[in-house]
């Protein structure tokens, strides 16, 4: 028997997993939480095989709790689901040595085969990013994004870095898209954080 842990924000999206991966013969959901701050504990609490995590879990940031729900737990196979299928999201999420990475669209038994994967041993990765460029170079910024993002940084908004880059606000705001969609970021604040730990910025 699989013991699974599922970790999802909506109420609704995690009783439907819950549904689904019980009716699998060899699964046994153990437990369910749907905050960050829930899942290192209830995970050593029940020491599951699989934990299935959502990426997007409200609280502590979703790869720091990755990475030390793995130290904590090396036993527990990790896969992650995600609505964010950018190959820059990919590369942060597989280097916080997560076994497999799931986008949210993917069939029902694309899930129920990646849990079987994962405790057979082997590292799984959504088809439609299995052909992705992981092992080349990391995405860079061109210098101007640096200076938006150092900017933003530092707490300056829209219309403080287009004065001081000389530059519309309209201009700064589509840099600012572009450094998002580039680093595979949720949003500004999340671009900061992965620029800071990429020795980007």
């Amino acid at each position: 028997m699989i013991r699974l842990v599922i970790a999802e924000e909506m109420p609704m999206l995690r009783g439907a997993l819950v549904a689904l991966l019980q009716m699998e013969p060899d699964f046994h959901v153990v437990a369910e939480v749907g905050h960050w701050d829930d899942l290192l504990p209830t995970a050593l609490e029940y020491r599951p095989d699989v934990a299935v995590i959502d990426i997007d879990l409200p609280g502590t940031d979703g790869l720091t709790a990755v990475a030390k729900l793995r130290t904590c737990l090396p036993s527990c196979r990790l896969l992650v689901i995600t609505s964010l299928g950018t190959t820059a999201s990919l590369r942060r999420t597989l280097a916080n040595q997560v076994d497999g990475y799931l986008l949210k669209d993917a069939l029902p038994s694309d899930l129920t085969e990646a849990i079987r994967k994962l405790v057979a041993g082997q590292r799984v990765i959504d088809p439609q990013l299995a052909l992705s460029p992981l092992d080349g170079p990391a995405p860079q910024l061109t210098p101007r994004e640096v200076s938006v993002l150092r900017l933003t940084a530092d707490g300056e908004d829209v219309r403080v870095i287009a004065q001081e880059l000389h530059l519309s606000a309209g201009t700064v705001r589509n840099y600012l898209t572009a450094i998002v969609h580039k680093l595979g970021a949720r949003n500004r604040v999340d671009a900061v954080r992965i620029a800071r730990e990429n020795g980007l910025i």
